[in-house]
């Protein structure tokens, strides 16, 4: 008897913690759109595959009140489960529950997974609903926050790691979610800023709502801080389940394969998608969508910097990962943003031994005094940094400029890529023609009867000389020119030759990236 008793007071305080803030809350959670911690793991997890771990766990503060608002769990749902067969670890903030914030207790359950997660070698979830560090316990919640972000960092290029922000993000708590590799936030009803409207209209006097300052849009668009907006918890939390199959469980692991079985690879709609007038831009997702696998391409920071493209594909059933220059935005130049945002996705698939594929189409990088004041010079070395320090299999495919610093930075043999095609099309050279013709033939021109003429005569003449592939081929920088037909052909079988590719970087601790 003394058992059943036992068993019936486990399920009793399993009841109450399940019901975190009570069902008011609960109510409040859903008329606001939102669903709460343990209806997230649910969705997210395989069915029936979630073992919690630290249900029972309760703050140990007696201050301000709080020793007589226990509540099981402490505002966190925490433990490991199943996404399609793999082993996931997860932690979901209970926003009914002291609104999510955090503390000692709280932020112990979190460390604990996280550390099991390493331990395991499986990629760690966080679903973050949180106000914020839990006021009435001091500098234990801010230690808290500290422990977090020590092990994000020592998982950091480990284990995959994935934030989904639900709800409030704010002060220190967004430097964890800055850590991990990917962020995804809900419109509407997340928003993450280190100081809110209130601070920031006391300070300087701005007037700003939580959506502008912080917003899902604000933070794919404008700051890069978020790599997908969606429009509801339901979406997040597919989009979670969608990244997942791109990539592997940890760093020891290769990157996923499906089944593929090789076919007639030729497109000839490649072709005809580079326009004749060499200043006409056309859109590089074209191209990207041709070569792949049917409808498997996935794109990160799809409104950021939207002159370089990134993002997940399967190519011949393995997966890898995209980067490429988009000649229908600011004509596919680099500037400050799209160097960061290439080079951050660039790191994360050298971590994670995700083969990198190049489109390079890039004029150079944008002037102007805003870029240089802001280090145009440092976040460009960024991606020259990112590239040179990989060592998975890179391809680059010239389609058509490659001017300047930029045909360096793209990926090319220089800095380590192990194949390098162009089409016919490419134009490589130190800059174009226009600019070209009018310094190396400056005093012809001047003295000519007719200079506007004779500039148009050199211009052609510096376009047959050095606006194509082939100076470059000949030199062994280019190892093939290719009919754009063939590309997906050529692709297949180089990443095929290079699946055994080792590469080791020189002996260091580690090296210093310009930040």
């Amino acid at each position: 008897m003394l058992n059943q008793e036992k068993f019936k007071l486990l399920e009793r305080k399993k009841e109450v913690a399940k019901q975190g803030g009570g069902k008011k809350r609960i109510e409040k959670q859903h008329k606001k759109g939102k669903l709460t911690a343990r209806e997230r793991v649910k969705l997210l997890l395989d069915k029936g595959s979630f073992q919690e771990l630290g249900m029972f766990v309760e703050h140990r503060s007696q201050d301000f009140g709080l020793d007589k608002q226990k509540i099981l769990g402490d505002g966190v749902v925490t433990g490991y489960g199943y996404i399609k067969g793999r082993l996931i670890y997860v932690f979901s903030q209970d926003f009914t529950v002291f609104g999510g914030s955090l503390a000692e207790a709280h932020a112990e359950k979190i460390v604990k997974i996280m550390e099991l997660a390493m331990k395991n070698g499986a990629p760690v979830i966080g679903l973050n609903d949180s106000g914020g560090a839990r006021i009435q316990e001091g500098v234990v919640s801010l230690g808290g926050y500290a422990d977090i972000f020590y092990r994000n960092t020592l998982a950091s290029g480990v284990i995959p790691q994935i934030s989904a922000i639900m709800g409030p993000c704010a002060g220190g708590a967004v430097y964890s979610p800055a850590i991990t590799d990917f962020n995804i936030m809900v419109k509407g009803s997340s928003y993450m800023f280190v100081t809110g409207p209130n601070v920031v209209k006391t300070v300087t006097n701005e007037e700003v709502t939580a959506e502008e300052l912080g917003g899902a849009d604000t933070h794919t668009s404008k700051s890069g801080v978020a790599h997908f907006s969606v429009a509801n918890d339901i979406e997040a939390i597919a989009g979670i389940k969608k990244l997942l199959d791109y990539i592997p469980q940890n760093c020891e692991e290769e990157s996923p394969v499906v089944p593929y079985s090789e076919k007639n690879e030729l497109v000839p709609e490649l072709n005809n998608i580079i326009p004749e007038n060499s200043t006409q831009p056309y859109d590089i997702k074209e191209v990207i969508n041709k070569v792949i696998d049917c409808d498997t391409f996935y794109e990160v920071h799809k409104d950021f910097a939207e002159n370089i493209v990134v993002g997940f594909a399967f190519l011949g059933g393995k997966s890898i990962g995209i980067v490429a220059n988009q000649p229908a935005f600011l004509a596919g130049v680099l500037d400050i943003n799209s160097s960061k945002k290439a080079a951050r996705f660039v790191r994360f698939c050298d971590a994670f031994n995700i083969p990198l594929l190049v489109f390079e189409d890039v004029p150079g990088f944008l002037p102007g005094t805003d870029q240089e004041w802001n280090a145009i010079i440092t976040n460009g070395a960024k991606l020259l940094y990112a590239f040179s320090e990989a060592t998975v299999p890179r391809i680059t495919v010239i389609t058509r400029k490659a001017y300047g610093g930029a045909y360096d930075v793209m990926n090319s043999k220089h800095i380590g890529a192990d194949l390098n095609f162009a089409w016919p099309s490419a134009e490589i050279a130190v800059m174009g023609a226009k600019g070209a013709s009018e310094i190396i033939f400056r005093k012809e021109i001047a003295s000519s009867k007719n200079p506007k003429e004779k500039h148009l005569e050199k211009e052609t003449e510096y376009n047959l000389i050095f606006a194509n592939p082939y100076i470059a081929s000949a030199r062994g920088y280019i190892d093939e020119i290719i009919k754009p037909e063939l590309t997906r052909k050529r692709l297949i079988r180089g990443f095929k030759m290079l699946e055994n590719k080792v590469d080791k970087l020189p002996r260091k601790k580690h090296g210093n990236i310009p930040l």
